[in-house]
């Protein structure tokens, strides 16, 4: 029995294709016309009661069902109407007789204003707001997606929170755009009512001249009766659906159901209830008018207007009253419990010491802004900073394999109305000032004409720039400007911060949680490498080294295979944290190559063969491990040299490379990271094989004088 339940819908659905086929009695199709009319008006009651269109996901099926139901029906009865002389069942008897009352024109004239009723403006409608909300709703996904990326990120929803809402937003889609089709469907179904009335009179009217001995009066006043009857008890429930269409569609912005949302919306505006009963009166002097029936209208509409004003009005005083009873009772009686926590001033809240605890909380990564730069983070008036964060976010794990940890967004009244400030930790790292309604041109190299503007420096790359009107953005792009937005200089300044600070934000609760990631793809190899072989402290100071070098993390595979693989080997790992490192860059040299190899051909800065037997030489080793202890002349010169040579890359794409033998790569790194941070140091063993390396320059060692060594 459960089973056959469960196929009901089926065993239905294969009825309805029956009745197309098998002739029904009359008394079945009776049955089958109330069945219909009740679903039609539980459908439309279910619209109307609903809070969302997805509470009622099933009505595009629905709908589809009902209509093939009306085919069904009306196959039947024009069959019976055309073959049983006129007649086919009381229920279109009572509807045509109760419709036409002897008058045929009428009837006719009344079936036809209710069916083109339904499908112009009911049908119509609903098909055109169907179209648009399916069309919307597709186009607004993408902002609704990032809208829920940008609370996941911030922490406002959880992971499973956000799944669902993803779900809520894919299925309003399919609800829509599923629902534009279905309208389609009561459109042809309007259309086939109107054939089916024109075949029932015509054809009926032609049989019966010819089968019987009737007058043609007779014979007109019989099938019209049918035919209305027929055509009515087909349109009604046509009508309901379509209705129920219309109002399953028109259902946007709803927050109750329909009738808790007209209560509301229309009890909420009494004033505009007294004017309508007002211009009612005003009309009642037109002549001829029924005097009564609208001082009727107009004194309840007035009344019913003063009633609601006057109850809206005390309803604030009586809450006021209400709470002053309340407090004087308590005092009054006694208090039996305590009564509700009331604000406190800030010193008497931090007298509790828990409450202290909640200062000490730091963010990992926080942007503060002035005044006018709220509107770039204020999603409700179409800030896109928030969007823009998670797409970078989005990119920054997919290019190296770490998470940036949710940024906390805030004003301050500490910074200029133009400013913003980017804190790590806690603390100041980088300020930039930026001009909202200006557009930043960024000058090029060979600057031949200039255009007018506010001078400034990029803030992300330092590059000397101008904060120029809009208007004036064609013609700096005529004179060699590059020009962005004041939205793109913040969030490329920012990414470029973070992107210099990410070693800083790998703690050790990230740490286990990439461990544990990769644990779903290499269980084997996490449960031989960790905590017996690997700690996590090693672990974390390992994936910090790589991050400040600008190694990618996302191979972690190979990365503690490589570990594994040099502590085996060596044992004693904490002493040797550079020779790891080293193991896991040379494991790791695709990944390296990629990032700073274009057209297949490498660009470097090579070191001069005399310079780094000079600081192969100068290696001393301290309590840490080894350093260079180079002369401070040399060290001088060198600098000076790379300067120089940096410049040649300014034209690249590429990044500024240094290489040098893997003896030296770690200490020559340390040496020049304090002052060219955005340098990457490579060693001969981290190039892939199937690159060419192109020498642009080199750096060579000098004498006091400033000459080469002999």
């Amino acid at each position: 029995m459960k089973k056959i339940l469960s196929y009901s819908v089926v065993l239905f659905v294969l009825t309805i294709v029956l009745l197309l086929i098998i002739p029904l009695p009359a008394a079945l199709v009776d049955v089958a016309i109330i069945l219909n009319m009740s679903i039609s008006m539980m459908v439309l009651v279910i619209t109307m009661t609903i809070r969302e269109p997805l509470e009622f996901s099933i009505f595009p099926s629905m709908l589809l069902i009902t209509t093939l139901f009306r085919l069904g029906i009306n196959v039947s009865t024009t069959r019976n109407i055309l073959t049983n002389g006129g007649s086919s069942g009381q229920v279109i008897q009572a509807f045509g007789d109760f419709v036409l009352r002897g008058n045929v024109v009428v009837g006719i004239i009344i079936f036809l204003i209710i069916l083109l009723m339904q499908f112009l403006v009911i049908t119509k409608g609903a098909e055109r707001v169907a179209e648009v909300a399916a069309r919307f709703n597709l186009d607004a996904m993408p902002g609704k997606q990032m809208a829920i990326d940008a609370d996941l990120s911030s922490g406002l929803i959880n992971e499973q929170q956000a799944k669902i809402r993803r779900e809520k937003i894919q299925r309003e889609a399919d609800f829509y755009g599923s629902m534009d089709g279905a309208t389609k469907i009561v459109k042809g179904d309007s259309v086939m009512s109107l054939i089916t009335t024109g075949i029932n009179l015509i054809g009926g009217c032609i049989i019966g001249m010819v089968q019987s001995s009737g007058t043609l009066s007779e014979v007109m006043t019989t099938y019209s009766i049918a035919t209305v009857g027929d055509g009515l008890v087909g349109q009604i429930p046509s009508l309901l659906i379509s209705t129920a269409t219309g109002m399953i569609v028109t259902r946007a912005v709803a927050e109750g159901s329909l009738n808790d949302d007209v209560s509301k919306q229309f009890l909420a505006q009494p004033n505009a209830i007294m004017m309508s009963g007002v211009a009612v009166a005003v009309m009642a002097v037109i002549p001829g008018m029924p005097i009564l029936q609208m001082a009727v209208v107009s004194v309840g509409l007035v009344s019913g207007g003063y009633y609601l004003s006057r109850r809206i009005q005390e309803e604030p005083a009586q809450a006021t009253a209400g709470l002053y009873q309340e407090d004087a009772s308590e005092e009054a009686g006694g208090r039996q419990e305590e009564a509700a926590p009331k604000p406190v001033t800030e010193e008497e809240y931090y007298k509790d010491v828990n409450n202290v605890y909640t200062l000490l909380t730091v963010e990992p990564v926080e942007m503060e802004f002035g005044y006018s730069l709220i509107p770039l983070a204020d999603e409700s008036v179409g800030g896109r900073l928030i969007s823009r964060i998670v797409i970078f976010r989005r990119q920054y794990a997919q290019d190296m394999g770490f998470v940036i940890p949710s940024i906390r967004l805030r004003d301050s009244s500490g910074l200029s109305i133009n400013q913003y400030c980017i804190k790590i930790k806690g603390e100041e790292v980088a300020k930039g000032e930026i001009l909202i309604d200006y557009l930043l041109a960024l000058e090029p190299e060979n600057l031949e004409r200039e255009v007018d503007g506010i001078e400034t420096i990029e803030p992300a790359y330092g590059i000397p720039s101008r904060w120029i009107r809009p208007e004036d953005r064609e013609r700096a792009e005529l004179y060699g400007y590059t020009v962005i937005d004041p939205l793109s200089v913040m969030v490329t300044h920012l990414s470029e911060v973070i992107k210099q600070h990410a070693y800083e934000l790998i703690t050790r609760q990230e740490v286990v949680r990439l461990v544990e990631n990769v644990k779903k793809t290499a269980p084997e190899l996490v449960e031989e490498a960790f905590p017996q072989l690997i700690s996590y402290s090693l672990f974390q100071r390992i994936l910090t080294n790589l991050l400040k070098e600008g190694v990618p993390i996302k191979d972690l595979e190979t990365i503690i295979e490589a570990m594994i693989e040099y502590i085996t080997e060596t044992g004693l790992p904490l002493k040797d944290i550079d020779g790891i490192i080293e193991r896991i860059r040379t494991s790791l040299k695709r990944t390296i190559t990629r990032m700073y190899c274009e057209d297949g051909s490498m660009k470097v800065i090579t070191l001069d063969s005399d310079l780094e037997r000079t600081m192969v030489g100068s290696l001393a080793k301290g309590e840490s491990g080894y350093y260079l202890a180079l002369n401070p002349e040399i060290l001088q010169s060198m600098i000076r040299q790379l300067s120089e040579q940096i410049k040649k890359f300014n034209d690249l794409s590429q990044s500024p490379v240094i290489l040098t033998s893997q003896i030296m790569r770690v200490h020559f790194y340390r040496l020049i990271d304090q002052f060219y941070p955005k340098v990457r140091v490579l060693a001969f063993n981290e190039v892939a094989n199937n690159v060419q390396i192109q020498s642009i320059g080199s750096l060579r060692l000098e004498t006091a004088g400033g000459k080469d060594a002999e």
